[in-house]
């Protein structure tokens, strides 16, 4: 979108991710005359190919790529030493315009728990229908029918879906249901449905479906290459923003700052990296943060940037029949796989009785406290990727199969462990940031993972496209192991009793978990929505405590887990923000 350069707006929006497109784009819809602005770091995703074909999603997350931000962690001892990586979108639409588009949504229990009034489940649904257009089956009556957001199967359906189904309703015991998105059921079987267009194949994105679709409005504006400083503020009201070009999109652009001024309302929407740092560049924080980093305190919120939580993700790829269906081989995109993601079918899962009985003693307290008595809540998601998917320690960017390929992907949907996003300053003044994951912090947190190796080992050797195990990329059993990995000439019968694991088995499984484990990138809950003598940042309204005229609007204000990808609860967010806004001002919202 290209307006002319204006100084002043009603609205200012420091971040351009789904969340902020979502409010932007509906705020735009409310009130045409609403002169508002948003600005991002990262470049246009305008009918792009990388965001707009499912198939290319992974090119994304090439290590030369700038549509996303690879935020490194600190070291951890958990993970062996491993400094790990976290990607975060980094364009107009954010998450939406680089994730793999699978669709799932938490349960409606999550959103009660926050217990945050306006927040409740009963609140919400309403506002998830408004957000989606479900495409996949007639009158479900949690799903929408008439919003931009489109929910289909897609049209190029990958066969080891099938298989894999099969062998979970058999081997693994599960019943089978159409839909484990309808708010509360799980541990069954299902299609993994996508925010895909049935009709064209694309991508549904926040971008498109918010914004770009608006651009018959000039008072709606889009600065994209503008990297959010600190907020401006007189008086403790937030009256305007502080940016600069950003670097890596604009590397030769002058680099010094400009200001923006905003007369109704700044909205923080920067996810959970880049929102609790602008906070923290704008004074607000905790007092020994910000004076580390020579920042003079406007208000003393030490809840900004604590509380980050993330889901926990382990790939693990088998050799597969040399007729396998994938859409990518080496570099190539298949034909008529353009409108596929390599999802399609998952189970939200729940350990049962005998499950719990071989899972490690560190897990049983969690289960107690937080499980057992939640039937709608999995523990984990385990899914199947129908292409070949190193761990993080190998390249994404030449994908080396060494045959055909599938991949097991299982992640845990409500670690115990959080961890921190703080800024920090460096000894030659540079800023950097100062990221603790907590990934594995927590003892029990490791136990579904060792868990879902083994479960969904059994599941893959018992798939018909199975020819084996990837070696190189699982655990190094000992030598002489009934566990070794190998190629083979085809699956093992369903009845065929599971590999038993010995105790140096069940360690190598442990240190493998330890070298590869990685975040989902569903990172959430750095400027948590709670009471703030509760280290909460904002308030049920979303006003960001000791100050005025200032909001946040992104995952970072979820103060708990949420059992799902996340994408959804960033476009939910933006639907009750965009209304809480437009109540504020006076605007009719219908």
């Amino acid at each position: 979108m290209s307006h002319p350069i204006m100084s002043e707006f009603d609205i200012v929006f420091a971040g351009g991710g789904a969340t902020a497109c979502v409010v932007a784009g509906r705020l735009a819809a409310y009130d045409p005359s609403l002169r508002i602005l948003i600005l991002e770091a990262g470049q246009h995703t305008l009918n792009k190919p990388i965001h707009v074909q499912p198939s290319q999603a992974l090119l994304n997350l090439a290590p030369t790529s700038t549509t996303v931000t690879f935020n490194i962690g600190n070291p951890s001892p958990h993970i062996n030493g491993r400094a790990p990586i976290v990607f975060s979108g980094r364009c107009v639409g954010g998450g939406s315009c680089v994730n793999f588009m699978a669709y799932t949504r938490a349960p409606a229990s999550d959103y009660d728990d926050w217990g945050v009034d306006g927040w409740e489940s009963l609140k919400l649904i309403s506002l998830m229908k408004k957000l989606e257009k479900y495409e996949v089956q007639p009158d479900c009556p949690t799903h929408g029918y008439d919003g931009p957001i489109k929910v289909s199967s897609s049209g190029c359906k990958l066969g080891i879906s099938d298989e894999f189904i099969q062998v979970g309703a058999t081997y693994h015991k599960r019943q089978y249901a159409e839909d484990t998105d309808d708010l509360e059921t799980c541990n069954t079987y299902s299609p993994c449905q996508k925010y895909f267009d049935g009709s064209t194949g694309r991508r549904s994105d926040a971008a498109h479906h918010y914004i770009y679709n608006q651009d018959h409005n000039p008072n709606l504006h889009v600065w994209d290459g503008k990297r959010v400083k600190r907020i401006i503020f007189e008086d403790k009201r937030a009256v305007g923003v502080e940016f600069t070009s950003d670097p890596v999109s604009c590397p030769d652009a002058n680099q010094s700052s400009s200001i923006v001024r905003a007369s109704k309302l700044v909205v923080v929407s920067a996810g959970a990296f880049g929102s609790p740092t602008i906070l923290e560049r704008s004074g607000i924080g905790a007092e020994a943060i910000l004076k580390r980093c020579g920042i003079e305190q406007l208000v003393n919120l030490p809840g900004v940037g604590e509380n980050y939580r993330d889901h926990y993700l382990v790939l693990v790829p088998y050799l597969a029949t040399d007729d396998i269906v994938t859409p990518f081989r080496g570099d190539s995109i298949l034909q008529g796989s353009l409108a596929q993601n390599s999802l399609d079918s998952k189970i939200k899962w729940r350990p049962d009785d005998e499950e719990l009985k071989v899972m490690s003693p560190a897990f049983q307290p969690r289960w107690k406290e937080f499980f057992q008595d939640r039937p709608d809540k999995a523990v984990a998601v385990f899914t199947h990727f129908a292409q070949y998917l190193p761990p993080p320690s190998r390249s994404l960017s030449n994908i080396p199969a060494p045959r055909s390929s599938m991949t097991a992907c299982y992640y845990t949907l409500y670690p115990t462990s959080v961890g921190s996003v703080h800024i920090n300053v460096t000894d030659d003044g540079k800023e950097q940031m100062d990221f603790n994951t907590g990934i594995l912090d927590d003892p029990s947190d490791i136990v579904p993972l060792n868990f879902g190796y083994k479960k969904t080992r059994e599941i893959f050797r018992r798939m018909a496209s199975y020819r084996g195990e990837v070696a190189a990329d699982h655990p190094n059993f000992p030598e002489g192991s009934a566990a070794a990995c190998r190629e083979a000439s085809g699956p093992v019968d369903l009845n065929a009793p599971d590999i038993v694991y010995t105790a140096e088995d069940d360690e190598a499984i442990d240190r493998f978990h330890r070298d590869i484990v990685q975040t989902m990138s569903h990172s959430l809950g750095t400027c948590a929505m709670k009471p703030e003598a509760d280290h909460g940042v904002v308030d049920a309204r979303l006003n960001v405590y000791g100050v005025s005229n200032l909001k946040v609007a992104d995952m970072s204000i979820s103060p708990l887990n949420v059992g799902g990808n996340t994408y959804s609860t960033a476009l939910l967010i933006g639907e009750r923000a965009a209304m809480i806004i437009a109540e504020d001002l006076g605007i009719d919202c219908i």
